[in-house]
């Protein structure tokens, strides 16, 4: 039990718990059903973000242009498809996710080609990739989309007295997402060698690690994830808005290394991330049912990536401190 509770993901289901628990007690909907169903359609977009960077995180990097290449992917594959005359799901997330991988892979060539830092490159085609979507589509939605990606489809319903409450496709597509990059990191070797490689990349160089197809991989697959979380989106709302997901990338960032994810790499699982987008989520739906001002969830985002930053920089400081300070004491 206290292991437990020593780790993130044992923290964060206990603050989840206790947040849930406040929540029934001061407000009427919160434990309805239909809320519920609700916090779950509407994260299942963020949770697919949330699995694919945290894959980048454990590699040592970091990827600030995810929920701009999902808006390119929705927008790039949408005009193709309608060009085509409609498609379907399966061509849909075909494109989608070629895209999002090519995407991905552009920013994991300049990363290890070049050397670049990797917020130094994701900064530079977040703007890029953002740049050219608004000056192509010149900031015009897509409206008339296909009918299969404007059609709900339901894969769960619980009938209430007032109509239903509905899990949609979104929640299934999350979940497989969320199973196949929990099997990638905790039951493959390949997932051992991204652990390693991100927490001593030096290391990982000498014992022969493919440090290309690491990286290839990590940025690969949240491209993948953000062209899969992309078309999901579009399916949601019913509609293309090319800044739709603009600025959603520092709030799955903060959930990310709420989950127990460091920026310095070597750390961080899916359950951690899950469970960092829902307790975000809570305080989000919790602030809106007690009529607390949204900006408030902003500042706590923003605080939560301060205190991840600085809690990285004294596992770094700490261990130095205490050497100069046994240094100190053999010197006197």
């Amino acid at each position: 039990m206290r292991k437990v509770f020593a780790s993130a993901e044992g923290i964060l289901g206990f603050l989840i718990i206790c947040l849930s628990v406040l929540l029934t007690l001061t407000t009427d909907s919160f434990a309805s059903i239909q809320n519920i169903f609700d916090l779950l359609n509407n994260q299942s977009v963020n949770i697919i973000f949330a699995v694919g960077l945290v894959v980048v995180l454990v590699a040592g990097g970091i990827d600030i242009s995810f929920s701009v290449a999902a808006s390119v992917v929705q927008y790039v594959v949408v005009t193709l498809l309608i060009s085509m005359g409609g498609g379907n799901w399966a061509i849909g997330l075909l494109l989608a996710a070629a895209t999002g991988i090519s995407l991905g892979l552009i920013n994991a060539l300049f990363i290890h080609r070049f050397r670049i830092v990797s917020i130094i490159v994701t900064i530079g085609t977040f703007n890029i990739f953002f740049g050219l979507l608004m000056y192509l589509s010149r900031g015009r939605s897509i409206y008339t989309i296909p009918d299969w990606l404007y059609a709900r489809v339901s894969i769960f319903s619980v009938e209430l007295e007032r109509g239903a409450a509905t899990l949609y496709l979104p929640v299934l597509v999350m979940f497989v997402m969320v199973v196949a990059t929990w099997l990638i990191l905790s039951r493959t070797g390949f997932g051992r060698q991204i652990y390693g490689f991100g927490s001593n990349p030096d290391a990982a160089r000498r014992s022969g690690i493919n440090v290309a197809l690491i990286q290839g991989f990590a940025y690969g697959w949240l491209g993948l994830c953000a062209g899969i979380a992309g078309m999901m989106q579009a399916h949601i709302v019913r509609e293309v808005v090319p800044n739709a997901l603009y600025g959603r990338e520092l709030d799955i960032l903060a959930a990310v290394v709420l989950g127990g994810a460091v920026l310095g790499g070597g750390r961080g699982t899916v359950l951690g991330a899950v469970l960092g987008v829902m307790l975000l989520a809570l305080i989000q739906n919790g602030l809106n049912l007690l009529g607390i001002s949204p900006f408030a969830f902003k500042m706590i985002v923003g605080a939560i990536i301060l205190c991840a930053i600085t809690a990285t920089n004294l596992d770094r400081i700490l261990p130095q401190t205490r050497r100069s300070t046994k240094g100190g004491a053999l010197d006197a």
